[in-house]
């Protein structure tokens, strides 16, 4: 079972003789994602600490601790994943554990992915309007706009939350979105699904990926775009960071989305996926993409200026020294001279 973006692998029942090379994907695989879960855990965890219980709320902290929250509860559930891919995608767990594993999956991924867009959506207000961000950007304001995140990925959950189920099969019980149980007929069943997997997956594509990695891209050339026109920080550091974490995003998430979306491609013309490599394929890039989930503290939080010093002075005071917002932040003086808000957001990014 491939979590989130899962289309049904060797749905025959079939295994193909498995080469030593097949083995050894498969055992790092499982590395990535048992590595993902310690780092993401910790990591994800101490930002929780930090940013929910040592530091007063900001917009900043606010956002940080949401995204946390998210990639906290996914990495959280990799054990299951990592069972159940060494048991050949079986699920050992139960009905009630696989509805309530692949919905906390579904909706923290799609939370995590839309939490970030927003906060390149805050950075680049933050730089390009300065005063209005001061006079407008509140606490208050950013507990209503968090939600916004959230309930999107609970409306696009739905399906997940609705039809996966727990199925039996003659090699065993499997974790999977089941379309249409009401079908009797078998291949009724396999049509509806087929449909329904494939409208799945170009949404997914499109509103899982495409549109957050646009705003993302977006957002940073704006501000990218700012650091060159004013000179507002002689530095390249904030623009080396800023293509870091664009480029990450990109990196971990593109190749699983691409597999994924000729997966669907490839069910949508009634090709069912039961080619041992192609599942290596999907198991190798979507532990990529997991991979993300525990970058995350280090690309948005960790990889602020002087970290290695203040890393080894205090790693907690290092994370709320990161997180904290700059409050000596003034009007602008003149049209030709930057703000200290714009110089403070840019040296916070």
């Amino acid at each position: 079972m491939e979590f989130n973006f899962s289309l049904p692998m060797n749905v025959s029942g079939v295994t193909e003789p498995q080469s030593s090379i097949h083995v050894i994907l498969d055992i790092f695989c499982l590395v990535i994602l048992g590595v993902t879960f310690v780092l993401g855990t910790l990591g994800n965890g101490l930002v929780i600490w930090v940013a929910g219980f040592r530091m007063t709320r900001t917009v900043t902290t606010i956002s940080y601790l949401n995204l946390a929250l998210a990639d906290f509860s996914f990495t959280a559930t990799l054990p299951f994943s990592i069972v159940s891919q060494a048991m050949g995608e079986l699920w050992p767990f139960g009905w009630f554990l696989c509805k309530l594993i692949m919905t906390v999956v579904d909706i923290n991924l799609f939370g995590s992915v839309f939490i970030i867009a927003l906060i390149a959506l805050d950075r680049c207000i933050c730089v390009l309007h300065p005063v209005w961000a001061q006079n407008h950007r509140t606490v208050g304001l950013a507990k209503k706009v968090i939600l916004g995140p959230w309930i999107l990925a609970l409306l696009f959950t739905l399906p997940m939350i609705i039809r996966v189920t727990t199925i039996s099969l003659p090699y065993g019980t499997v974790c999977t979105l089941d379309f249409a149980p009401w079908a009797e007929d078998r291949r009724e069943k396999l049509r509806v699904n087929i449909i329904m997997l494939l409208v799945r997956g170009i949404i997914r594509f499109i509103i899982g990926f495409s549109m957050p990695m646009f705003t993302v891209a977006i957002c940073y050339g704006l501000v990218a775009a700012k650091i060159y026109q004013q000179d507002l920080i002689k530095s390249s550091r904030p623009l080396r960071v800023l293509s870091f974490v664009v480029a990450a995003f990109f990196i971990c998430w593109f190749p699983f989305q691409l597999v994924a979306l000729i997966s669907t491609i490839r069910i949508g013309k009634g090709l069912l996926i039961d080619s041992y490599d192609f599942t290596v394929m999907v198991k190798l890039t979507s532990a990529l993409a997991f991979f993300n989930s525990c970058l995350n503290p280090m690309l948005y939080v960790f990889m602020g200026r002087d970290f290695r010093e203040r890393l080894i002075h205090s790693l907690p005071a290092s994370l709320e020294r990161a997180l904290t917002e700059d409050s000596g932040q003034t009007k602008d003086s003149t049209a030709h001279s930057p703000s200290p808000s714009s110089n403070a957001e840019l040296q916070a990014v």
